[in-house]
């Protein structure tokens, strides 16, 4: 009489107890905006809970500038203004124990360093989006090649339509002609950061491959720039903390930030960083965490012309 041994083990080690040599990690979504921003000069240990950004603003330009002989030659006011960034204490931590790492076929110390690095560039992601969406102009896409603009910051408007190139062509006349916004890095361009929902919209307007042309893979400079509309080079975000693709009626449009020079800037007094933790109870208790002491802000928080940095794509 012959028997069989069975197991009623369905799966786990006890049946199936090889281990891959390889180690995979989930992924996280790309972070762009951090490219964009320059850290306030100036600030840093020392300097108290806040920085105050000054800024000049312009001298109006007279009907006319003639004068009489015998005129007085007329005397404009000369005005500042300023935005203060207060900083903030910023981290989070993972803890494990000296018995996981004296075990565990490979060091967790080291996966768990490199994870915190990730969702520390996520979370500075999402707080520089932030600063860019507290700009006071908004576009709102409510036809394939009309939309609103608020200038209070809040939309009041539902989208109707996601974002096209006859989209992009008003909001780059309104930059350049109606608020005179300067372009990005002192240049002649400016920048567009669009979620992947709103390069969509873009990508399947026919007009698209006709400005495509013009950006090949060689002339792209930043970080995930797809192309260029007139002298708008974008750049896709597929982090939806940052950017959402769900705005609008019926989730229709995907959110878009258009900027030139000087939009946000992050005042530092202690830079991001990995700490471990002193080992507890003998050593058996171990953490890793990140620290940072900054935060971002908008440099020119009005809707003024020639102040206003940033419009926003969005829906109420």
């Amino acid at each position: 009489m012959e028997a069989t041994w069975e197991t009623d083990i369905a799966d786990g080690v006890l049946k199936n107890h090889t281990l891959s040599a390889k180690l995979r990690e989930a992924a996280i979504a790309q972070t762009k905006f951090m490219q964009f921003v320059d850290t306030e000069p100036g600030y840093g240990r020392q300097k108290g809970d806040s920085v105050t950004v000054r800024r000049i603003r312009n001298i109006s330009e007279p009907t006319s500038a003639s004068l009489g002989e015998r005129d007085r030659i007329p005397i404009d006011t000369f005005a500042e203004s300023s935005v203060t960034i207060t900083v903030n204490e910023l981290g989070r931590g993972v803890e494990y124990t000296h018995k996981l790492q004296l075990l565990n076929a490979y060091d967790p110390e080291d996966k768990i360093q490199r994870k915190l690095r990730q969702q520390l560039s996520l979370v500075l992601d999402t707080s520089a989006a932030a600063a860019f969406k507290t700009a006071k102009i908004v576009y709102i896409p409510t036809s394939l090649s009309g939309g609103e603009f608020d200038t209070d910051g809040t939309p009041s408007t539902a989208a109707l339509q996601n974002l096209t190139v006859a989209h992009v062509k008003v909001i780059r006349d309104y930059m350049s002609d109606s608020i005179h916004v300067p372009g990005y890095n002192a240049g002649e361009q400016y920048i567009c950061l669009a979620s992947t929902k709103a390069l969509r919209g873009l990508k399947n307007d026919p007009e698209w491959m006709a400005w495509r042309q013009y950006a090949q893979p060689e002339q792209a400079f930043f970080v995930g720039e797809v192309g260029m509309i007139e002298n708008i080079k974008f750049i896709e975000v597929n982090h939806t903390n940052a950017l959402s693709g769900s705005k609008g009626t019926g989730s229709v449009l995907g959110e878009a930030l258009f900027f030139g020079d000087d939009g946000v800037t992050m005042a530092v007094a202690e830079d991001p960083e990995l700490r471990a933790a002193i080992p507890g109870d003998f050593g058996r208790q171990k953490a890793v965490a990140w620290y940072g002491v900054l935060a971002f802000g908008l440099v020119w928080d009005t809707a003024n012309d020639g102040e206003a940095r940033v419009i926003r794509v969005t829906s109420s």
